[in-house]
């Protein structure tokens, strides 16, 4: 990995909502986002903590495959002596999806949320799919893995001002019985009022340049306040406020 970054003067986010296509093919349909978000920039930190069913080693080695078109070089964190470091010094960070907890519970043992936070506020631009946008929210209370590892506390990188809710759909199957994705955001709503949640659906992303907030992707996003009736989004122009 290079020496050291290159630095912008805003924090730069990509977050998106899933990692597949309707196909199965990894990353293929934020291709063109994350090749123009990654600029000139040739090597990229990837962090695979998310992955359980499958190794570290195997989940850099799909990301790498992936990413190839795009002309990025991963290093996995996984293999890095000093993580904070490896943060510091990178061109571009890249957060996996998976199991959201088991993500949080590893960068939290390895001391790696704030030189996150650091580096980002600092310029360093931040990829996340699924697990890795969740964990950009101020905690993962809203994503939708279960809980099979303690993380030792929700709160995440804190990246955005609101929740992400990743893989939104409010589908529910005939005769189910269990809560709708709605209902889940409402419970989470009574209980933090003053969060708000964006539901992306899979194939959406948001892209963060500073202060600036945009939706992108074929679907409509759902926002959702407290006291508050849900709200279409399009793409384009995003409020958080």
């Amino acid at each position: 990995m290079p020496s050291s970054p290159a630095v912008d003067t805003a924090p730069r986010l990509l977050l998106l909502s899933n990692s597949r296509n309707p196909a199965g093919q990894y990353l293929v349909h934020a291709r063109a986002a994350l090749t123009r978000f990654a600029g000139s920039r040739k090597t990229a930190l990837f962090i695979p903590f998310a992955g359980t069913t499958t190794s570290w080693d195997d989940y850099l080695a799909l990301a790498q495959q992936a990413l190839e078109p795009v002309g990025l070089r991963l290093q996995g964190a996984h293999q890095c002596a000093d993580l904070g470091q490896a943060i510091a010094s990178a061109e571009m960070l890249l957060v996996g999806g998976g199991n959201t907890f088991c993500l949080l519970q590893a960068l939290r043992q390895r001391g790696g949320l704030q030189p996150i936070r650091d580096a980002v506020a600092k310029g360093l631009p931040y990829v996340g799919w699924s697990a890795g946008s969740v964990l950009a929210s101020p905690s993962i209370a809203t994503t939708n893995d279960m809980p099979i590892v303690d993380p030792g506390g929700f709160d995440a990188l804190g990246l955005v001002a609101f929740q992400i809710n990743a893989h939104y759909t409010n589908a529910l199957p005939v005769g189910h019985q269990g809560e709708t994705r709605n209902q889940r955001i409402a419970e989470f709503l009574v209980k933090n009022p003053d969060r708000p949640v964006l539901g992306l659906p899979e194939g959406n992303w948001i892209e963060v340049d500073g202060t600036r907030h945009s939706l992108h992707g074929p679907h409509s996003a759902w926002w959702f306040r407290s006291g508050r009736a849900p709200v279409m989004l399009e793409s384009g122009p995003l409020d958080p406020a």
